[in-house]
C-alpha cells in the first residue's frame, strides 16, 4: 500500500480512498473521493478531479475546503487501518498527486500529504 494508490473502503457504503501517506506500523493517511459540488466553490474550496484515468468506475473528487475565520473545514480526511482498505482499484499519477499537494497547501493542510497529523 502506497501512497497515490487508490482503494475502496467501507463507510456506510464502498467507497474509493486515496491513499496521501503512511504505513502499517505509522497509520495510513487517505482522503475520501466524493462527488464533484456541482455549483461555484471557488474561494470556498478546491477539487481536484478523478475518475476513469486513475481506475475509478466513476468521476469524483478530491475537495479540500480553504480556510476561513470563524469556520470548521471539511476535508474529508481520514485515517484507516490496513484491515479497513478493501479493494486497489488504481493509482493516481504523479501529476495528479501535485494536484492534490497544492490542494491540501492551499487548505493548510501540507502535512496531511506527509503523515503527520
Amino acid at each position: 500500500m502506497q501512497r497515490g494508490e487508490v482503494w475502496l473502503m467501507d463507510f456506510d457504503e464502498r467507497r474509493p480512498v486515496v491513499l496521501l501517506s503512511g504505513d502499517e506500523a505509522s497509520g495510513f493517511r487517505a482522503m475520501q473521493v466524493v462527488a464533484p459540488a456541482g455549483t461555484e466553490i471557488s474561494g470556498v474550496a478546491v477539487e481536484v478531479a478523478v475518475g476513469a484515468p486513475e481506475g475509478l468506475p466513476l468521476e469524483g473528487v478530491l475537495r479540500v475546503a480553504l480556510p476561513r475565520p470563524g469556520l470548521v473545514p471539511c476535508t474529508w480526511l481520514v485515517t484507516p487501518a490496513q484491515e479497513d482498505l478493501i479493494e486497489r482499484v488504481g493509482v493516481l499519477s504523479s501529476a495528479k498527486l501535485g494536484e492534490i499537494e497544492d490542494a491540501l497547501r492551499a487548505g493548510g493542510l501540507e502535512q496531511a500529504a506527509h503523515g503527520a497529523a
